[in-house]
């Protein structure tokens, strides 16, 4: 497994896209062939999905991919069968490949960030999600923003993330977090800033601080599990 994402991460540093280039060596059909073979692909797929069939559906996905590669919209639906699979590295790599055509397409951006995160390919993700939330102004992504950062280590830009994060949170945005027990809990952003902030400051061993921005989190949403334990382990 290991070696797989290795070498799927020596692929997406080798920048390899998807263009024009990589059909060069096809020979040219003429408009009425091409379009008569677009159309019974694109038949064909619509079926592979209504059926569940998502191997033949890729098929024909890859048949019009190369057969019209300047159609992005083949290479979308690529994605986000992959991403549906949880097939990770196929989904980051189709997303990088969009991104390279199109910097500002938010849906490949999405699957890129996530994808990468997945395969802890956390350098990699980052800038995806920091993009997201430049394009978008979504406060989900700047809290992965800050998440990946912290994780990082980068406490300086985390800490900035997280300040954004915690004036800019709507009163009604909800974020899941697991519990011990296996279920997910549903709580405020601005408390899931304030928690993370505390991990912040906790791993530069500033406790006071932390516990202030974990009772805070607590404070906003009571039953906060993880601010809980938080703030437990930094007594």
């Amino acid at each position: 497994m290991k070696r797989a994402v290795v070498f799927m991460l020596l692929i997406l540093s080798s920048g390899m896209v998807f263009s024009q280039t990589a059909t060069d060596s096809i020979p040219k059909l003429d408009p009425k062939t091409k379009n008569a073979l677009n159309a019974a692909d694109q038949a064909a797929f619509q079926l592979a999905m209504r059926y569940s069939d998502r191997a033949l559906a890729k098929t024909k996905l890859y048949d019009l991919m190369v057969r019209n590669p300047e159609d992005i919209r083949y290479m979308e639906a690529l994605a986000n069968i992959y991403f549906e699979a949880n097939q990770s590295a196929s989904a980051a790599l189709v997303a990088l490949d969009i991104l390279e055509i199109n910097d500002k397409n938010v849906g490949a951006k999405e699957i890129a960030a996530y994808s990468l995160e997945q395969l802890g390919a956390l350098d990699r993700a980052l800038p995806q999600y920091e993009s997201l939330y430049l394009l978008t102004g979504d406060n989900f992504s700047l809290f992965k923003s800050a998440s990946l950062q912290y994780n990082l280590k980068r406490y300086a830009e985390a800490m900035n993330s997280v300040e954004m994060l915690i004036k800019n949170a709507k009163a009604d945005e909800k974020i899941g977090f697991p519990k011990e027990d296996g279920t997910t809990q549903e709580v405020s952003m601005k408390a899931a800033g304030f928690n993370l902030k505390g991990l912040i400051y906790l791993d530069q061993n500033s406790k006071t601080e932390a516990k202030a921005a974990f009772s805070e989190a607590i404070s906003l949403d009571p039953s906060f599990e993880q601010a809980k334990q938080n703030l437990q382990s930094s007594n």
